[in-house]
């Protein structure tokens, strides 16, 4: 056993020893399917803290020589399958965390050595293994391997975890990058290792690196927060996992899923007849939901990396149309977007698509690959990128964001005059954007001017209630005092007629659990006036106009 050849399974023993741990062993009998195909190469890209480092641990406990873990696997999901032991620390693994060597280069002041540092490192343990195979002065990796496999006919997993570090840490190092890929070129796409490689499993942010549209190893199988394919299913936390950890651990699921759903993907599951169906399945951000466990409080717990200081910078590039995308998106509507041109890191972007499909991969973005559309997923990235906007110099945003809280005192106080004044100053402020000629742009406009009422309410737009869908509804959260709010939103309309349809079309059963009372507000646009108007109600449930 040794610290990267053959290691240990200590890393996952703690995994399984925590907490919070869920089962995603079941990952490992489609991966048993590529070992030694095809399809032996995965490149694996999440978000920081979505589990990736988990599952290349899980994979080295199982496949490595070094280590026994029939017991540590014992009951878990992939005991049960007929092949467990057929590869249970069967293999010769290669395991290592690109960011150890980055940093080791940085204390030599040369990020190209990462590459050289990985190599050497890795030769030593071979050296001490197989001394008949190496050469006292061997410098090169595939071709060291790659003798070993001609002596000794043994084959090799190689599992790199955050193999992208160097494109995220060293941006601007072109030379360190092109070295790096070329050195992952001769590892996993060269005659020399299709020899010895059995499986290549890598894991990072950013899928493989892209040059000119051309992957620069397009023998990968990627699996992406863009097209996670079979594995969508462990890319995260499921919506039944989160359920069944609240019922556990007693907390709010309505809550959680307020502050943490909001990823969605289709999931593939493949049936003992082979056939395999399609089902769309909700994830969770795991690291999110176990701190909100732990301290027994939802609120916002995404790591802030530098992904998050880079955020700032990324929404505030002059590319054409992405201020507006961005509010847009904090406004809760969707935007379509054209993924194919990102080459895949932190450096070269071409217009605000390649800027939003790099926020998909760094998790502040969801995409909807059936319509090619991003959305801020949950509440948890909405308070981040409200956090982030506030340092873009976006003044008529953030002061419409900070005017939201009189807003909304406004409206629960009735005075309507005020509400329509507030609102409109806050379409004259943000014209450029926020131009509308239909309810469903109104409604983007709303959105924005109560953005703070989400402090204190769950917001769902389009409601399904009673005879139709309800505009927009705020329902408080448990601990406000605060009374539900519907909104119903008109364009060349009246301001009472959206009133009178909350009431006919029974909206207002939306609102059916809850005691306290509630505001009903309409609000009507003149697109030749360009006025607002307002028209406001309060309202005791069952008991009609207060």
């Amino acid at each position: 056993m040794g610290i990267y050849l053959n290691p240990g399974n200590e890393g996952f023993q703690n995994a399984v020893n925590s907490e919070i741990y869920i089962d995603k062993t079941g990952v490992i009998r489609f991966i048993n399917k590529c070992l030694g195909t095809e399809q032996s190469c995965l490149c694996v890209s999440r978000p920081r803290r979505f589990g990736k480092s988990m599952a290349a641990k899980m994979l080295a406990a199982y496949y490595s020589k070094g280590c026994s873990s029939g017991s540590l696997f014992g009951g878990l999901c992939i005991s049960r399958n007929k092949d467990f032991t057929l590869h249970l620390n069967k293999y010769n693994v290669i395991y290592a965390d690109m960011n150890d060597f980055l940093r080791f280069a940085k204390k030599q002041n040369d990020i190209v050595k990462m590459t050289d540092l990985f190599q050497n490192e890795i030769i030593e343990e071979l050296r001490s293994v197989y001394p008949m195979s190496v050469a006292a002065d061997a410098y090169d990796l595939p071709k060291t391997l790659a003798k070993i496999y001609i002596d000794t006919r043994e084959k090799f997993i190689i599992i790199i975890d955050e193999w992208d570090t160097l494109f995220r840490e060293a941006r601007g190092n072109l030379k360190a990058q092109e070295y790096y890929i070329d050195f992952l070129r001769g590892m996993f796409k060269s005659p020399v290792s299709a020899g010895f490689l059995k499986l290549a499993y890598l894991t990072g942010i950013l899928p493989i690196k892209k040059y000119n549209t051309q992957s620069a190893l397009n023998n990968f199988k990627e699996y992406t927060m863009l097209e996670p394919g079979m594995l969508a299913g462990y890319t995260g936390f499921t919506r039944k996992e989160v359920k069944d950890i609240c019922s556990k651990y007693n907390m709010d699921f309505d809550e959680m899923e307020y502050w943490y759903d909001g990823y969605s993907f289709m999931v593939m599951e493949e049936k003992p007849d082979k056939t395999v169906i399609q089902k769309e399945e909700h994830i969770y951000n795991p690291n999110s939901i176990i701190e909100a466990v732990q301290r027994r409080k939802c609120g916002s717990y995404w790591t802030r990396t530098e992904s998050f200081e880079s955020l700032k910078g990324y929404i505030s590039l002059n590319f054409d149309g992405l201020k507006d995308s961005i509010i847009q998106l904090l406004s809760g509507n969707r935007c379509t977007v054209n993924t194919f041109s990102f080459l895949n890191d932190m450096e070269s972007f071409n217009d605000k698509d390649d800027v939003l499909t790099l926020l998909v991969h760094l998790g502040y973005l969801a995409y909807s690959p059936d319509k090619k559309e991003v959305y801020i997923p949950n509440e948890e990235i909405k308070t981040e990128f409200q956090a982030a906007v506030k340092n873009t110099g976006w003044d008529t945003v953030v002061k419409a964001v900070e005017a939201s809280d009189r807003l909304l005192k406004l409206t629960l106080a009735g005075d309507e005059s005020s509400v329509a004044s507030c609102i409109g100053q806050i379409h004259m402020d943000n014209t450029s954007i926020l131009k509308y000629n239909d309810e469903n742009s109104l409604s983007c406009v709303i959105t924005l001017a109560y953005y703070n009422a989400m402090n204190e309410y769950i917001l769902k737009r389009e409601l399904p209630a009673g005879l139709g869908f309800a505009d927009i509804v705020f329902i408080p959260k448990r601990f406000s005092n605060k009374p539900a709010l519907v909104i119903e939103l008109k364009a060349d309309g009246t301001a009472g007629g959206a009133i009178k349809q909350i009431k006919e079309k029974q909206y207002i059963d939306a609102l059916k659990d809850y005691k306290g009372n509630l505001v009903l507000a309409g609000i009507n646009y003149d697109k030749k006036t360009k006025k607002h108007e307002c028209k406001i109600e309060k309202y005791v449930y069952g008991g009609g106009k207060a």
